[in-house]
């Protein structure tokens, strides 16, 4: 089995999923609800989802580590979007056909422009060297963290450029049920894509520091597993989300065999996110940051900050305090 955690395109609901012409419970301002049937999806079928390896859905935003200008480097989610006249096209033919098949794109003039160092995901089909979008319009890829960009802060706050380290929140080798964060060197992380998660991201369901002392780290795509998950049914699911505390969390995804990814989101069985305290939120967590003060970029960032809680252990993840 290939290493876990590639995830570079959307996948698919394990589920078959429909619309429903209901107010969305996950996007503000959205008109309509995709929600699972019972019945799953062939895609999970065909690569034998009951033998997949399920772990947590985070809740984050996603990143890629490859290399820029010659060196490992944190890369920030960016999809390529439609213009205004574009989306407002595309739009009106899925209204009209219920379904954007046979939908076309102008692709020199339909696009908003990225920057130039920008790079499609991988799987991105191409024509003519032009990457194509999927079925929601967007093509997806990816752009290079710069130290000083204003939008992607919170991206280089888990970065120390002079140490070429990220911050990454991952199971402690130890005791299956605690977490550490670590430093770990981004030539390690290469060709994998992790979710920042934190105080400013994604309304912060795990309850990850505060506004005066913003705490945020990086996790490795399917690195935090399931512990005895439901079977691949609708309403073993759906009770599981509801009563296990192991099922306080966003969702699950199944690894499979063959590399098939696919999830489900609880919004999909119709229920809320986040409802309470988060599983990630409640396990103990040990700072394992020992990098030198004087080989940090700032003493005042966040490496700086959890180098100094080095060896200390918090009850909770969402406990975590600079001044401990």
């Amino acid at each position: 089995m290939r290493r876990l955690g590639s995830v570079q395109q959307k996948m698919q609901c394990v589920f078959m999923i429909e619309v429903k012409e209901e107010t969305s419970r996950k996007r503000d301002g959205q008109q309509y609800q995709v929600v699972a049937t019972e019945t799953v999806n062939p895609v999970a079928l065909e690569a034998n989802v009951d033998c997949a390896i399920a772990t947590e859905k985070l809740d984050g935003t996603c990143c890629y580590v490859t290399t820029f200008e010659g060196r490992p480097h944190l890369w920030a989610r960016l999809d390529r979007k439609p213009n205004k006249q574009a989306e407002k096209r595309f739009k009106k033919y899925q209204h009209s056909h219920r379904s954007c098949k046979g939908f076309t794109w102008n692709m020199e003039d339909d696009f908003k422009t990225v920057p130039e160092v920008w790079i499609p995901a991988h799987g991105v089909k191409q024509d003519n060297g032009h990457p194509l979008p999927d079925e929601h319009g967007h093509i997806p890829g990816w752009v290079p963290v710069e130290k000083n960009n204003k939008q992607y802060c919170w991206h280089s706050s888990v970065v120390d450029h002079n140490t070429g380290k990220a911050l990454v929140l991952r199971p402690s080798a130890d005791d299956a049920d605690s977490l550490e964060i670590a430093a770990v060197p981004l030539g390690d992380l290469l060709e994998q894509t992790l979710e920042l998660i934190g105080t400013n991201v994604n309304g912060n369901p795990y309850e990850l520091g505060c506004k005066k002392q913003p705490v945020h780290c990086l996790v490795s795509h399917g690195s935090v597993g399931v512990r005895n998950p439901p079977p691949v049914d609708f309403q073993q699911l759906r009770l599981w989300f509801q009563d296990s505390p192991e099922g306080r969390v966003e969702g699950i995804v199944w690894h499979c065999i063959d590399g098939t990814l696919v999830k489900v989101h609880r919004h999909h069985l119709g229920l809320s996110w986040p409802d309470g305290h988060t599983r990630l939120g409640d396990r103990p967590l040990l700072v394992h940051v020992d990098t030198a003060l004087d080989e940090l970029s700032s003493s005042e960032d966040s490496f700086a900050r959890f180098s100094k809680l080095n060896g200390h252990r918090f009850g909770r993840l969402r406990d975590v305090r600079f001044d401990s």
